[in-house]
């Protein structure tokens, strides 16, 4: 919880009661992804467009993210990633961020989005922190 977290890939239950924190997967996810998640947030890298019928939406709002500092959060720990990690998924992504970026999903919980609104908070703490440096 509060975590911070880029992975190349996830098994099976992925964010299975995630409670906050930041997450985001730049290759393939396995079925059950967001199961019992009550908090932070999830980005998912889909070029196959086909994330939605592995994630468990019970608790979860699956879309687009349109809001800038959702890009600037995301492109952040996927530069941090490939930095430390030298990842080939991140170099690609990056190399065409325009188009790449359009193929990203945001999971996040639909009461703790609520919550958030209900405290006139625009971003979770852990965005902020990001984009404060």
């Amino acid at each position: 919880s509060g975590a911070l977290a880029v992975v190349e890939g996830v098994g099976d239950h992925c964010c299975e009661y995630m409670t906050g924190g930041i997450v985001v997967v730049l290759g393939k996810t396995g079925r059950n992804f967001a199961a019992g998640m009550s908090g932070g947030i999830a980005y998912v890298f889909d070029p196959e467009g086909n994330f939605i019928e592995k994630c468990n939406s019970e608790m979860v709002q699956v879309g687009k993210f349109d809001i800038n500092e959702d890009q600037i959060v995301l492109k952040t720990l996927i530069e941090n990633h490939l930095e430390y990690t030298g990842s080939e998924n991140a170099k690609r992504i990056l190399s065409d961020w325009e188009n790449n970026k359009t193929l990203f999903l945001k999971i996040m919980p639909i009461a703790y989005k609520n919550v958030l609104h209900k405290q006139g908070l625009a971003l979770p703490r852990e965005m902020e922190r990001i984009l404060n440096g």
